[in-house]
C-alpha cells in the first residue's frame, strides 16, 4: 500500500469536497449565463478553465482507489472517469473547449450543461458520503480498548 487506508479516504474526502465546490462555481456561473449578468465568452472562459483541474482530481482519487485495492469503489468510480475522458478529449474540432461560446445558446446547450452539472452534483455528494463512511470505518478499526486487559486503554495510534 501507499498510504494508509484513513489517509487515503481523507484525500478522497478532500478531492471530492473541492469537486462539489468547483461543481457548485459552474451552476452558478451557468445560471449568471442564463440571466444575462454574464456574456457567454465571459462564462465559457471560467468554466473551460477548471475542466482540466476537474479531470485530474477525479482520476488521481480513481486511480488510489484501484492502487489501494477498493476494487468496488474504483469500479463505481471507472464510469465517471471514462465519462469525463470521453468529454474532454472529444471537442469538437473549432471549439474553445467543451463550453464553446458561440454554441452555448444554441440547440439548449445552456440546460444540457446544466444538466450535466446537476446530475455531477448528485454523483459526488454521493461519493462524499461513501467516502465519509470509509473514512470513520477506516478510523475505527482496530480494537481501541484491550477487551483482554480489564480497564486499560490504547493511547497510542
Amino acid at each position: 500500500m501507499i498510504l494508509a487506508e484513513t489517509f487515503l479516504f481523507f484525500l478522497a474526502l478532500i478531492d471530492n469536497g473541492a469537486i462539489l465546490f468547483l461543481l457548485v462555481y459552474y451552476i452558478i456561473t451557468l445560471s449568471d449565463l442564463e440571466c444575462d449578468y454574464l456574456n457567454a465568452q465571459e462564462c465559457c472562459d471560467r468554466l473551460n478553465y477548471w475542466l482540466l483541474p476537474k479531470y485530474i482530481a477525479h482520476s488521481f482519487i480513481t486511480i488510489l482507489l484501484l492502487l489501494h485495492g477498493h476494487v468496488i469503489l474504483f469500479l463505481f468510480n471507472l464510469p465517471m472517469f471514462i465519462y469525463l475522458t470521453f468529454e474532454y478529449f472529444t471537442i469538437p474540432q473549432g471549439n474553445l473547449g467543451a463550453y464553446d461560446p458561440a454554441e452555448i445558446h444554441n440547440r439548449g446547450q445552456l440546460k444540457k450543461h446544466l444538466r450535466d452539472v446537476m446530475i455531477y452534483i448528485g454523483y459526488y455528494l454521493l461519493f462524499f458520503f461513501i467516502y465519509l463512511y470509509c473514512f470513520i470505518l477506516a478510523l475505527l478499526k482496530g480494537d481501541p480498548i484491550r477487551r483482554a486487559s480489564d480497564d486499560e486503554i490504547v493511547t497510542e495510534i
